[in-house]
């Protein structure tokens, strides 16, 4: 009787959403704020919950108990192999003496970027990052995020010296060249985290509208390892020009 309510419940989702109905159109109209950021709004709450839970499971537990997963799959556990295996890449790209300053830029980009990619695989639901304010804003963060860290830690002369290359007579033509790599990074990374994901759900809802729900759940599994790719790949971009932009001149040369 469960498994029949469920999946009444999710013929009628499908079938609003293939209609074009989407469960925060009313609210965004009545407040007359976007339906992307009420859904990013609603992602970032949903994540702050998840610590929040957390938390308040960690700081009850012991020592030795800290160190041993629950049984079962969790929260606690969900939470520890994401945030493991983040760590673990940050550790990879800016080196075992950054990870710890590195690791909560990465961990809220990835869960952030994550579930509002997931989001959309829901019937009804739109995903935020398949809007182009929603992309361009995450690419602006990273790309002030890692030239702040890079002036902070090298110092502002190293840091414009550090774009001109190791070769002094091709230093004007290296600065222009890598000041116009550097303005279109947030671009790239807006577009291609946007348009993958605006694909993935056009291809969902062509085929919810054919079938409803028998050949849409082969999508839905595609669907999430394109959210988790689009993620990682966003995540592991801003660590690398994170990590190149904290390299003094010399480590370059070298």
């Amino acid at each position: 009787m469960n498994f029949i309510a469920l999946a009444c419940l999710i013929m009628v989702g499908v079938a609003q959403a293939s209609g074009g109905y989407t469960h925060l159109a009313g609210l965004s109209h009545a407040i007359h704020i976007p339906e992307h950021i009420l859904m990013y709004s609603t992602v970032i709450c949903g994540v702050l919950l998840l610590g929040f839970i957390y938390k308040r499971k960690i700081v009850t537990l012991g020592k030795e108990e800290l160190v041993i997963p629950d049984d079962g799959v969790t929260v606690r556990n969900i939470l520890e192999l994401i945030g493991g295996s983040i760590f673990d890449l940050v550790k990879n790209v800016v080196g075992d003496e950054h990870a710890k300053e590195y690791f909560p830029m990465a961990i809220s980009i990835f869960l952030l970027i994550l579930f509002n990619n997931m989001i959309g695989l829901v019937p009804g639901f739109l995903p935020a990052t398949s809007n182009m304010n929603t992309t361009l804003a995450l690419g602006l963060f990273s790309f002030l995020y890692y030239n702040f860290h890079g002036i902070y830690k090298v110092g502002i002369v190293a840091h414009v010296k550090h774009l001109m290359g190791p070769v002094l007579w091709l230093a004007p033509l290296i600065f222009i060249i890598e000041i116009i790599s550097h303005a279109i990074r947030p671009l790239t990374l807006a577009l291609r985290l946007r348009f993958n994901m605006e694909g993935d759900h056009m291809v969902l809802a062509a085929f919810t509208d054919l079938t409803y729900i028998v050949v849409p759940v082969i999508f839905l599994f595609l669907g999430t390892f394109i959210s988790f790719i689009q993620a990682f790949v966003f995540t592991i971009l801003s660590l690398v020009y994170v990590k190149l932009s904290i390299e003094s001149h010399d480590q370059d040369e070298h």
